[in-house]
Order: C-alpha cells, then structure tokens, then sequence
C-alpha cells in the first residue's frame, strides 16, 4: 500500500502495545458525514446514514478512500516485523508448482510456475513428460499483473483455446481464441462473459459460451439475463447463434456442455448459489433440434457423469443391465441428491427420466459425495469423511473395485478424464503437505507420483488435530487445530480462528503458505467447520442458511470459547478471520460477542444484510440468506445479526482491519466502506479500527502474488500488534506515524 495524501490529522502517543508504558494510541478516523437517507422495511424504518458510500467513484467516496489507505498505511508502517514477515513469505512462495494435466486430442496441457510469477504460465506437450512449449503466459497481459486468466476450454483436438482474462480481479471476462501451435490469438473477442465456461463442438469449428447483455455499470448493475450461444469460429460476437434463454424467469442462468461424443449438449440452468438445478438436451446431429427438458423443476442437483451408446458394447451392456437391446440406446449416468441429502449415483434411459425407472449405482451413505467421473470404464468416487478424502473406483454398476490410497489423511481432487481415458491425474494436499501431483492408471490401480511441490519448510516441528466440541444448541462441531510441537496450554498463545460457514462450502485439509509463517510465528491457527458449509451434507449446509444463519456464528463462538477453556489462548490474545461470507461471520460474530476477541480481519464480506441483493450477482445469495424484503420475519432475523445494523455506540471493538477491494464485482466494496464508517463512529476504545482498501483488485481471484503476498504481511503484522506479540526489541526500533503533509 502507498502513502496517498488525505484531509485527516492523525495524532499518537505512545503505543498501548508496551506492557511497561501503558499510555494509549489516539487515531483520528477520516469525516464521515452521515446522511439523511431512511428506508422503509415492512413497516419499519431503518437509517442508511453511509449510503452515499455505495457510490465507488463518486469524489466524496474517493476521498474518503483515499484518508482510510493513509491511515492504514501508517500504522502497518510503523510496525518493524512486517517487513520480516513479508521477507519469510515471499521466500517461502518461491516454490516450482504444476496443475494436474489434462489431455486434449493427442496433446496435454497444464500451468507451471517458477516460484514468484504473479500467474502460472500455460505449457502443452506429447507426452506427459516431454519436452514443453509455451501455449500462454498471463504475467505479459498486463505491467502490474492485475489481467489474469480466469477460463480456459480446449478444442476437442487441442490445436485452439478458448481463454477468458478478467482485468483488475472483476468476474467480468472478455473470452479470447488461440491457436495452440502458433501462440496467436485469432482476431474476434467475445464480452461481458461472467459465471460461464466453454464448451467446444467435436468439429471444432465453435463453442457454447453464457453472457449477460452489456450492463450499465460494471460495478454496480444487477446481472440478470444471462443466455446461452454459440460461438462460430472466425465470426463477429454479433452473429453467435442464441441456443436458449429463459426471457421470463430473468435470474436463471445457464451453462452448456458437450458431451464426450459430440452428439449433446448438457444444458444446465442455475438460479442462486445452491446446487439445484434444471437439466435439458439438445440433440446437436439436427439442425432443427428443440430443447428437451429432462429434469425441469430444479427440486435436487443434477449433475451428468457420462453417457454411454450399447452399440459396440454389447457384452458390456448385458453383463451390466441384462440382455442387449435390438437398437443402440443410450443411458445416462448422473449424481443427484434428489431424495439423497448426501448424494448418490443413479443411471438412466434419457427417454425415461423419471426416478422411478432409475437403476441405483451408488446409493448414499454415511459420507458426503463431493465429485464423481467416468474415466477408463470406471467411476472414480470421491466422499468427504470427516472432512478428509476418501477416494474410490467402482465398475459401472457400482461394484466396488478398490480404494486408491492417499498419501496421508488430506484433500484429493482432480481424477478428470474421458471414458476412453486409461489413465487420470490427481492433486494431494494436507495441513503440512505441499501439494503433489499423481498419475493414476484407472485398470490397474497403479499409482505414481508426478511432481511435488518442494517448500522450505520442516514439517515436522507441527502438529495437526481434528478436535470435536459442542455449539450452543449441542451440536458437534469440527475443528482442526494447528501449532508448533511443545507449545504450553497456558492460554498464553496467540491464535487466529478462521472460518467460513455457508454455501455448501467444505473446509478441507489443504496447504497454505501464509499459515506457515503464522505457524512460525508461534502462533495457533484453528479452523472450524462450521454449518452452513458442506461437511457433512445438504443438512448440514441449511442448519446454516436464512432462519438458521445464527447457528453459523453460534459455532464459530462456541470454537473461541473451546480454545480458551482448553488453554490454547485468551480472549485479548485470539484474532478472528474470514471472507466473503466468512467475512460475514467475523462482522457478525464480533458485533455480537466484542469482548471475546483481541483482533478482527473482516475480509472482502457481506456486511449489509438489508440491502447486498440489489448489487451485481448478490441476488442469487438469497438461497443462503433470505431478503430483507421477502417478508417481516425474514427481514427481522436478517437486522438482527447484519452487522452494519448491529454496532453500539460506546461499546470498545476488538483492533479491527476491514479489507476490500475498490472494485470488488462480486461483494462490492459499499459493505465493507460502511461498515468501517460506522465502526469508526461507533467505537470506544483508543486501539484502532481500520480499513485496507486494495486497488486494482477484485474479490480474490486472480490477484497477482505480488498482491498477495503484501496482504498477508499486513495482514499478520497488524495481528502481531494486536495480539501483542511484538518483541522489546521491535517495540524500541517502532517509528512514529505523521500524517501527510497536506493534511495539515
């Protein structure tokens, strides 16, 4: 972050850090004029006193941006460990890592990066182990690395790629075509992609993409419409042939994919954040073909597996399902969760749908189905036990073939393919395992490993446990904590307790580098899998969502209260962290429970609860959350706990940092800008509560590592002070803030 010059004076004393000198920090927070504004809720008036801060570019909010970075600024500045911190993180980031490869026609593809590029670069070659050529480079897109790739689909015979680059973060895409050989790009350009794939034809001559009709406002305008086309190669984006709308249902979107014959198109609509969704067809050997709906009433997800044609199977077929059919036919095979909270395996004749003509595959079970494909006549089944991985390969009728062995109890994920496909590849990763890479022969069962990230670490001086406690209604909840070996349970360890809570979103073992440097640090660092996430099935995500939402932050307390009363920490010396709807829950908890926590990092979070479905893609978040204007009830519970709504005057905050980006397309800045206007005005107490605003930034994907890299640091150097584990030495070399000079 940059010193940017602001109209604010910013006043210090000593630092309250010092346990030998016990004055206080004085901060004077940037003019936030509250206005007049009022709406009107069922009958109820609430006051929106910060709305003109929903405007991002007006002169008024810019300003007001602009004080908060030079505040920010100052503080992170004058804190000596974040320059050490920032120096360990970029070190430890400077690692050689791979994606998984996948094969397209004769040819595989996959990212490599050489340790500190802002994005990994895109490489094809013969054989998996061949020599390689460079098909795209992100980091030439753009000077500062804020263009990055954000799609890429392959032509059937891998000579094209159809990538899509997002500027500055925004979900917003502009879908480019390259020839895979030459490293040119052809010369139409497709626009205002968002939400939406590629999908290639088997002649290779297009491919089905969504868009949403050019908005108003990039940052602001609700995105509704969304279409379904094809796109002809070497024709203007004017001319792509529309394939489906749904002009009076305008939430619904849709996404296309061929299937591995190239005879179909999968077309799937979508309507908010949950994983129902509608299934059609469309016979793409007539040129005439309509639209048949399959499953039209969007009551469970539908997601295809494969599909497979008896002709030339015939024995196969017979084995499977019985005699063989006089004419080819085709079923279907597809994971759902229609009658099955947990998922299962079902096939299917396409021309009889209905579940009671549905041949049980893989029924559900005790464990979660978080992914199945069809690859090498198999079906690679993938379950969430107890949050880890739990990988197996059945034959096509369910019958049980083997479990592939995993490296540890981690995360597995990858196992991509065609059915014609002999071999798959797979990522492994862990608490303290660096991400590896597998190929896995689907026949055998043979299983070698690829490549293995490399970090300059030592594993073994951590240790990880899944702990079990009690949330305020009972419930066992999940929670894997982390720390150096030895550590004392005194309550004397500084700890960050992060979590997310919703949207069906699982919070498994992965790698993460940032942790490290915490772990380092001496510090504990706990995860809790809280409701509203996917951990342990549909049931447990909506014990989470709208009239239960208060569940998710009830676990996330009840973690704080287990990690102090099993000794691992103290309530000035425990920091909270999370974003997006985990930015919710941290804005949410530490308005309800201030005094249980030392520091808050609400990041990138939904924090008006009132008003965040009029802003871009918020609307579909509903399915989580409920709106304020469905109806009183709804609206009542969601004013409760909103956490713009819910700060008190003179009540004193944990040391609070906000983070956003200033043009954030997803959760727009507006929640977090009033937030930390009201936090400012509302607080009591002399330690600071603070906002870092990002620029040239999005809401997470995409940022370059340069960017991340600075986040964490000040992240944890604002932490350090927090949780007050600053050294005598770095508290004697601390320099002086002053404010700008021509705030004065």
């Amino acid at each position: 972050m940059k010193h940017i010059a602001a109209l604010f004076f910013l006043t210090w004393s000593a630092h309250a850090w010092a346990e030998d000198d016990q004055e206080s920090t004085s901060y004077l927070y940037p003019d936030a004029p509250r206005g007049e504004v009022v709406d009107t809720y069922h009958g109820v008036e609430v006051a929106d006193p910060y709305r003109w801060l929903e405007a991002p570019d007006a002169p008024e909010t810019r300003q007001w941006v602009d004080a908060q970075v030079a505040l920010t600024t100052s503080h992170l500045d004058s804190i000596p460990r974040r320059d050490v911190i920032k120096e360990r993180i970029t070190n430890l980031w400077n690692y050689e890592r791979y994606s998984s490869p996948s094969k397209h026609g004769d040819r595989y593809f996959y990212w490599h990066n050489n340790g500190l590029q802002n994005h990994s670069v895109l490489f094809t070659a013969d054989s998996v182990d061949g020599p390689a050529t460079q098909v795209l480079d992100p980091n030439g897109l753009s000077d500062d690395g804020t263009v990055s790739v954000s799609m890429t689909a392959f032509s059937t015979d891998g000579a094209l790629l159809a990538y899509g680059t997002s500027d500055g973060g925004s979900d917003w895409k502009t879908i480019h075509i390259r020839d895979v050989l030459s490293g040119r790009d052809l010369t139409e350009t497709l626009k205002w992609v968002k939400f939406s794939g590629a999908s290639w034809t088997h002649d290779n001559n297009g491919f089905f993409y969504s868009r949403y009709p050019e908005p108003e406002n990039k940052l602001e305008s609700v995105n509704e419409h969304q279409k379904l086309y094809f796109h002809q190669i070497g024709t203007l984006q004017e001319q792509d042939k529309l394939i489906y709308e749904e002009p009076e249902s305008p939430k619904v979107g849709f996404s296309g994919t061929v299937n591995d014959r190239g005879d179909t198109l999968f077309i799937y609509g979508w309507e908010g954040t949950d994983d129902r969704n509608t299934l059609y067809t469309l016979d793409l050997t007539e040129p005439d073909a309509e639209v048949v709906k399959v499953f039209p009433n969007r009551d469970a997800s539908y997601e295809i597996i494969g599909d497979l044609v008896t002709r030339d199977e015939r024995t196969r077929w017979q084995r499977l399902f019985g005699p063989p059919l006089a004419e080819p036919e085709v079923r279907y095979w597809i994971k759902t969760n229609l009658n099955a909270p947990n998922g299962r395996v079902v096939s299917f004749d396409p021309k009889h749908p209905q579940p009671e003509h549905w041949t049980e595959v893989i029924p559900e079970s005790s464990s979660v189905l978080r992914g199945v494909s069809m690859v090498g006549d198999r079906l690679i089944v993938n379950h969430l036990e107890d949050v880890h991985s739990v990988v197996k390969v059945h034959e096509l009728d369910g019958t049980l073939i083997r479990e592939i062995e995993l490296p540890a109890i981690g995360t597995a994920y990858g196992f991509g393919g065609k059915n014609n496909d002999t071999e798959t590849f797979y990522s492994f990763t862990g608490f303290t395992s660096p991400p590896s890479i597998h190929r896995y022969n689907v026949q055998t069962g043979e299983s070698q490993p690829w490549k293995t990230s490399k970090v300059e670490f030592n594993p073994d001086g951590f240790e990880v446990s899944q702990q079990f406690y009690e949330s305020k209604d009972g419930t066992r909840v999940p929670m894997f904590v982390m720390h150096k070996k030895g550590i004392e349970l005194d309550g004397s360890n500084p700890t960050l307790l992060y979590g997310y809570g919703g949207f069906n979103i699982s919070l498994t073992p992965s790698f993460s580098l940032s942790r490290v440097v915490w772990l380092e640090m001496g510090g504990v660092y706990a995860i809790a899998n809280l409701r509203g996430g996917g951990e342990y099935g549909e049931e447990w995500h909506k014990a989470g969502t709208k009239l239960q939402k208060q569940n998710v932050f009830d676990d996330f307390i009840s973690a704080a209260e287990h990690l102090i009363g099993q000794g691992y920490t103290q309530p000035e010396k425990l920091g909270i962290m999370g974003g997006s709807n985990g930015g919710l829950l941290v804005g949410a908890c530490m308005t309800q429970r201030p005094e249980l926590f030392g520091a808050a990092i609400p990041s990138v979070g939904v924090l008006d609860m009132l008003r965040y479905h009029k802003f871009t893609i918020g609307w579909a978040w509903a399915d989580d959350y409920g709106t304020s204007e469905e109806s009183p009830e709804m609206f009542e519970y969601l004013r409760a706990y909103s956490p713009v709504h819910n700060l008190q005057n003179g009540t004193v905050y944990p040391d609070t940092m906000i983070v956003t980006a200033d043009h954030d397309d997803r959760v727009v800045p507006a929640h977090s800008y009033k937030f930390a206007a009201e936090l400012q005005q509302a607080h009591a107490g002399s330690n600071p509560v603070l906002i870092r605003i990002e620029t040239r930034a999005g809401h997470g994907g995409g940022t370059p590592i340069k960017k991340r890299i600075e986040q964490v640091a000040d992240q944890y150097a604002f932490l350090v002070r927090a949780l007050g584990m600053e050294t005598a030495e770095e508290l004697a070399e601390e320099s002086v803030p002053v404010a700008p000079e021509a705030a004065k």
